[in-house]
């Protein structure tokens, strides 16, 4: 039997509602649950917008964000710091970018060094040193973990890896609920960061022609970020006043996909779409971009979700009208979902970290 091993995440903070912070606090959380002694090392700040196992450590390298290329140094230091103060065994850091730190910061130190990609591989985010850092990952961890297996080919036909690369999707990050949500309100329910890539303005283009056929429903965006001002003048502009809410961040999604009856993704792109899954296991039928690389993997169209293209506002309004107005559709899809949602339990996935961090 092996025993517990001393496991630490390397992220960049813990204090925003994004998808990868959660994931990591997730599996984190379950790795603790399991016996392992985790610690997770975040480069600012020591707040976690989610709740952590109590034995789980959490530290921060630096109290709020700075220039990393001024602090690199400092932060080469502070990660080897700890890594040698908690003896740790396994390093995984929840961004490939974070390569550019660990590789210099754990020279000589021989740990199970794992990268974990929640990023498709064709995405650099607006960092062009994110293309080096998964060359370097590529090479010298021994593990890189991506989302999706169109993602792991990806990997494989454009960087020849060292590294094994190994598939494992996102968790549900919650138990699967019980019974699915009742579906009795005329709400329409997106949630992401609000940014371009989530395609909310190609959403608000969509809505406006759904609410002249449907005008008693609303759309509720949960989420923040750069393109908040944006879409709330772009509410005014299309006359969306009172059939649109931007409530913020949603602190508790049981709340929120209980209370809506379809969930719309929207994305121009996405890694994984960790919020389909999430609708899914509440029962709620599925209007989907068909975007790389997450929901072209995760959904089968027509079966389990209405599948449209990127960018395309006419046919995002069409297949929301569907949802909303054939109830059979919306039944069938709202059930594939729910038997589809299963298979992400995080009971399961972690029992699949488990042996990753134990391989070594």
């Amino acid at each position: 039997m092996v025993a517990a091993l001393n496991i630490c995440f390397l992220t960049g903070t813990l204090n925003v509602m994004a998808g990868a912070e959660r994931t990591a606090a997730t599996i984190a959380n379950a790795l603790a649950g399991l016996g392992h002694n985790v610690t997770i090392l975040s480069l600012v700040d020591p707040h976690s917008q989610f709740a952590l196992h109590p034995r789980i450590r959490h530290e921060a390298l630096f109290a709020q964000r700075l220039s990393f290329k001024r602090a690199y140094f400092a932060t080469v230091a502070g990660i080897r710091r700890h890594c040698a103060a908690h003896r740790t065994d396994v390093l995984v850091q929840v961004d490939p970018l974070l390569e550019l730190f660990v590789l210099p910061a754990t020279i000589g130190m021989r740990l199970h060094h794992i990268a974990w990609e929640h990023c498709h591989f064709d995405e650099d985010l607006g960092k062009p040193a994110r293309k080096l850092a998964r060359r370097l990952a590529a090479r010298y961890c021994r593990q890189v973990v991506v989302l999706t297996e169109r993602d792991r080919s990806r990997w494989l036909e454009a960087l020849h890896p060292r590294s094994d690369v190994i598939c494992l999707p996102n968790p549900l990050p919650f138990p699967l609920p019980a019974e699915p949500a009742p579906r009795s309100q005329k709400t329409v329910l997106a949630m992401g960061r609000l940014v371009a890539a989530k395609g909310f303005d190609v959403l608000l283009h969509a809505w406006h022609k759904v609410v002249r056929q449907v005008p008693d429903w609303q759309l509720v965006i949960h989420g923040d970020g750069e393109e908040y001002s944006a879409l709330v003048a772009l509410i005014g502009e299309l006359g969306l006043e009172g059939r649109v809410s931007l409530p913020g961040i949603c602190h508790d999604p049981a709340q929120a996909y209980g209370r809506a009856s379809v969930f719309c993704l929207s994305s121009r792109y996405e890694g994984f779409g960790l919020v389909l899954i999430e609708a899914m296991a509440f029962g709620l039928p599925i209007v989907s971009t068909d975007c790389e690389t997450g929901p072209r993997e995760l959904l089968e169209p027509g079966q389990d979700s209405l599948v449209v293209p990127a960018d395309n506002a006419d046919a995002l309004a069409e297949a929301l009208l569907t949802a909303i107005r054939q109830p059979d559709t919306a039944n069938r899809l709202s059930a594939e979902g729910r038997r589809k949602a299963s298979w992400f339990a995080v009971e399961r996935l972690a029992l699949q970290w488990d042996a990753l961090v134990k391989s070594g």
